[in-house]
């Protein structure tokens, strides 16, 4: 009979994916698992515990407590199983206390790298993959790779000058360069590796911009066979869909790590462990460049790959006349410059864009800000109907505001959780600022009149070299500006509309 308080933990189980945590009297750790259904998986151990084998029936006899910890994907239940595992080698797991189960991708380290999968991963200089889900991923990423970057299935050594060897099935069937018949250079091959490899990175939009270049190039020399191939590889790439574990996730997560996200969790009242968490900061100088950026640290570390910018659309103009000779004092004053609105802006188009690509959600969103950014924050959340987390730090006091509560937490400056929360503010701060400045060296090299179409590089510094600058160009009647060589009527109107207009 199940004793009365395991029933009541029972009876308030959610139906989401998970990990269970089965503890005995003091407190040791019986038995580590993952669950699609966190309900239905961990009460199927009492249900039947009478039929079950004797070392089942042991543990449900032993069981005192049992911990849950929700994950947003059962990816990522599977893996942090794998990692409790080897964190607390629970008596009554078998399995992963002597090795991984679930499967990884290997691209060998050689001259003309293989894809081998294999469920051991080693210290050695191969580049791994992994791990996932099950072996239909895999089988699935493979098809992709074998139709679109095929490498080599043969394990022998590859020599040069092997020009006359008949290459093998695989060539004639497209699935392989022929590097062991002369049929490629190594730098070819080196070229569908680093494709093959960004796929299994989850690097899938800098791939197709990868594609979509030799595509336009393959046109362009009239190769219109070559860029039919590279149109039906992007079709690929933007039709695959699998379950995505962060490399970050791959790492072992050490102990104190692991405390820091557990207390987050207590503090925040957050139903999942904040494994991933986005920080969103807004930056702008009186309006111009206005650019909204988003940072993702994962198991408490800053991810560089995941990290995204967008330049506000909706509210700020860039003054193309600073660059070319109009000082700030004569500019317009008419910007419109609102952070609420653009934390809005940045946070709808940073998570549908998520949605629109199938790719992984944090457990957390922290607002560089108050509680007004808080709020712009959860109505792109709520437009959404996402049922994400987001709370807002606010510097000067180092509070955290939470949606629909007054009063802020404080917690204590030296709190491990407080300063991890500062380290994504910090860190989204710094990638707003270097985003901010990168854009604005880039438009400073540019002369505005390079933005009009029909007027390149060397036509606008013919303008400026006679006129002087942009200011005095603006000013010329178009039949003035029509007498200079190389520019006509329809040309001087447009140029004479593009910098009269507001």
């Amino acid at each position: 009979m199940t004793k009365p308080h395991i029933a009541a933990i029972l009876k308030n189980l959610p139906e989401r994916s998970g990990v269970y945590i089965m503890r005995d009297a003091k407190g040791e750790v019986l038995y580590v698992g993952k669950a699609k259904r966190l309900k239905r998986r961990v009460s199927s151990y009492f249900r039947h515990s009478n039929f079950a084998s004797p070392r089942l029936r042991k543990l449900v006899e032993l069981v005192e407590d049992i911990a849950i910890l929700r994950t947003e994907t059962e990816a990522e239940a599977l893996i942090v199983e794998a990692k409790l595992i080897r964190r607390y080698s629970p008596f009554f797991n078998i399995d992963l206390k002597m090795t991984d189960r679930y499967p990884y991708i290997r691209l060998t380290h050689e001259p003309f790298p293989r894809l081998v999968v294999t469920r051991r991963k080693e210290d050695d200089d191969s580049a791994w993959f992994g791990p996932y889900v099950s072996a239909g991923n895999i089988r699935a990423l493979l098809r992709l790779v074998e139709r679109y970057f095929p490498l080599r299935h043969c394990k022998g050594e590859i020599l040069k000058g092997n020009s006359d060897k008949r290459p093998c099935l695989e060539f004639s069937l497209g699935r392989c360069l022929g590097p062991c018949a002369d049929r490629c250079t190594e730098a070819e091959y080196r070229e569908r590796v680093n494709d093959a490899a960004l796929l299994l990175k989850g690097g899938t939009a800098e791939l197709v911009d990868r594609m979509r270049r030799r595509m336009d190039a393959a046109a362009k020399s009239l190769a219109f066979e070559e860029a039919a191939r590279f149109r039906d590889t992007i079709r690929a790439l933007w039709r695959v869909s699998r379950q995505r574990v962060s490399e970050a996730l791959q790492e072992d997560l050490d102990s104190e790590t692991w405390q820091v996200l557990t207390k987050l969790q207590e503090i925040l009242g957050l139903k999942i462990l904040p494994w991933r968490i986005d920080a969103f900061d807004i930056s702008h100088m009186s309006g111009r460049e206005m650019y909204g950026c988003c940072v993702v640290f994962e198991q408490g570390r800053p991810n560089p790959s995941l990290y995204r910018r967008f330049k506000v659309r909706s509210l700020s103009r860039s003054l193309s006349e600073d660059r070319d000779g109009i000082s700030s004092s004569e500019a317009p004053s008419d910007f419109h410059v609102d952070d609420f609105r653009a934390i809005q802006e940045t946070v709808l188009r940073r998570y549908q864009r998520a949605l629109d690509n199938a790719e992984p959600l944090p457990q957390l969103a922290l607002i560089d800000g108050g509680p007004v950014q808080l709020e712009f924050a959860v109505k792109s959340l709520e437009e959404l109907k996402l049922d994400l987390p987001a709370i807002a730090l606010a510097k000067r006091e180092e509070l955290v505001y939470l949606p629909g509560r007054a009063e802020p937490l404080r917690l204590s400056l030296n709190d491990p959780a407080l300063k991890l929360l500062q380290r994504l503010r910090d860190e989204v701060h710094r990638y707003s600022i270097t985003t901010h400045r990168n854009a604005r060296t880039s438009r400073l090299r540019r002369s505005v009149l390079e933005e009009i179409p029909g007027i390149g590089k060397a036509r606008a510094v013919q303008l400026i070299v006679k006129f002087g600058s942009v200011r005095r160009i603006a000013m010329l009647d178009v039949e003035e500006l029509a007498a200079v060589p190389g520019i006509g009527p329809a040309l001087a109107r447009k140029i004479i509309e593009h910098l009269r207009k507001p």
